[in-house]
């Protein structure tokens, strides 16, 4: 692939990053409810927001109307709805971009997939890992190494576990989406293959491309630029670009690209990344459109919110929130990452900062 220039990262790229943090947090605190594609279907999520007076979705999700509803929510649905939120709630969505920023602290950009593996040991109870980081995790205490962590007796290798931990390198690479999925790739094939790599280059770049891009459908198209074109993923991407650019409707992209990839089941990458990919473009650079369509989307929502809050919030920078978003978050989020629990939201953007500084600094 021939490279491809970028124009250097913006003076407020500190406000960038910031607003990249709370835009992640708060787009997993608002999928994280009716975080259960099976059940929550998109149809049933409008619906819910139809019976709850919150369409258009312009704040976290209401209350349940109906028992019904309720029963069927997350657990953790108390903490995370409108009027009830007192900082984040713990998830692994927010963990790893936490865990992450601990490894480049650590171990700077040159670290290896084998550092990763011992920073999971060390910083992130088991309990708190999931599909295919629980496999990768047992491998890891079993004493193997990757990439066979990735592939023993793993069924989830192109799920989205490893899209979901490849903010922070898009974080500290502004404007530099290749340098972004190479950072990623490293971290991405302890645990995973195919497209689930491909997914983590692929988020990876957008956060990294947000900085400088001049609309969503550019950022998107410098994200393909990283990921094999002929992968299940460059394809479904591809289709919701055309079909966007064709001028469907956003229900009517998903419901197209949703049949190609029904089979793939609601944790696959790239059913999400379609997911996300229309978010953002149907988003049309508002912040709050993005992240609600996203959720709205269904599938692993508060997954998808949180990547494509984190490509909106770069985006938009920290200052030009809605407060309706970030007010709640009160600087504070929880983490199941040893001695992280608690941080302050700002502090992390001020150790994101520093290291994208110094990564641009190095060269």
């Amino acid at each position: 692939m021939t490279p491809v220039a970028h124009p250097p990262p913006p003076p407020d790229v500190a406000d960038r990053i910031h607003g990249g943090w709370l835009g992640r947090i708060a787009g997993n605190m608002l999928g994280k409810p009716v975080e259960q594609g099976e059940t929550w279907t998109r149809p049933r999520i409008d619906r819910y927001l139809r019976r709850t007076g919150a369409l258009p979705l312009t704040d976290y999700l209401p209350e349940p109307a109906d028992a019904a509803d309720e029963a069927d929510l997350r657990p953790e649905w108390r903490c995370c709805v409108r009027g009830r939120i007192d900082g984040s709630c713990r998830d692994d969505d927010v963990d790893y971009t936490i865990l992450g920023l601990d490894l480049l602290t650590a171990h700077g950009f040159g670290f290896t997939t084998e550092q990763v593996g011992e920073l999971w040991l060390l910083r992130l109870p088991y309990l708190q890992t999931f599909t295919a980081e629980r496999v990768a995790y047992r491998n890891l205490a079993d004493g193997l190494r990757p990439p066979l962590t990735a592939t023993l007796d793993n069924p989830y290798q192109e799920w989205i576990g490893a899209l979901i931990r490849a903010d922070i390198f898009g974080l500290t690479s502004p404007g530099q989406p290749r340098r972004a999925a190479a950072l990623a790739r490293k971290d991405a094939v302890l645990s995973h293959t195919g497209n689930g790599v491909y997914g983590a280059m692929w988020a990876a770049a957008l956060v990294a491309a947000a900085f400088t891009a001049r609309d969503p459908r550019a950022v998107l198209e410098a994200a393909q630029g990283v990921i094999p074109g002929g992968s299940r993923l460059a394809r479904t991407v591809r289709r919701v670009l055309s079909l966007h650019t064709a001028g469907l409707a956003w229900a009517d992209t998903l419901d197209t690209v949703g049949q190609d990839t029904a089979r793939l089941g609601w944790i696959h990458t790239v059913p999400n990344a379609a997911v996300i990919a229309a978010g953002l473009l149907y988003g049309d650079g508002d912040f709050t459109r993005t992240i609600a369509l996203t959720v709205r989307g269904g599938l692993d929502t508060d997954s998808n919110g949180a990547t494509a809050g984190t490509v909106a919030g770069v985006r938009c920078g920290a200052a030009a929130l809605p407060p309706q978003w970030t007010d709640p978050l009160a600087d504070r989020v929880r983490s199941a990452v040893f001695g992280r629990d608690g941080a302050r939201i700002s502090e992390l953007a001020a150790e994101t900062v520093e290291l994208a500084r110094a990564a641009a600094t190095s060269g």
